[in-house]
């Protein structure tokens, strides 16, 4: 069976995905907790703790998440996709509008990986 696919991101630098074959805005994907029931809320805890998200979406496999910018309010789109054949979590992290971000989607998924690495040990 295929794995599931995140929406493509355009190619601008104001996004990063684990599914990207761009080198520059390539993310490495997230390792399961015990299963996937624990590993969803272990997310949704780590997004709960980021200002300006919106959970807007969720499914058996899928969480989708707006996100605000601080200054600007510009609507940045977070995606995770639950992977049960890899034991994986994709995502990917995008501005809706514009070409560059000054890293912040790069930044923004960093500390998400790191806040939720600290929640799974």
């Amino acid at each position: 069976m295929a794995t599931k696919s995140l929406k493509p991101i355009k190619g601008t630098p104001n996004a990063v995905s684990t599914q990207t074959s761009i080198t520059a805005l390539k993310m490495d994907p997230l390792p399961y907790g015990r299963d996937r029931a624990h590993t969803i809320e272990t997310m949704k805890m780590v997004m709960g703790q980021m200002p300006r998200t919106e959970l807007v979406e969720e499914t058996s496999d899928m969480l989708r998440y707006v996100v605000s910018t601080r200054v600007m309010r510009f609507k940045d789109d977070v995606e995770f996709l639950f992977d049960d054949e890899t034991r994986q979590i994709e995502f990917r992290s995008a501005a809706r509008l514009g070409h560059s971000d000054f890293g912040v989607n790069r930044r923004r998924m960093e500390d998400v990986s790191e806040r939720y690495r600290r929640l799974m040990k």
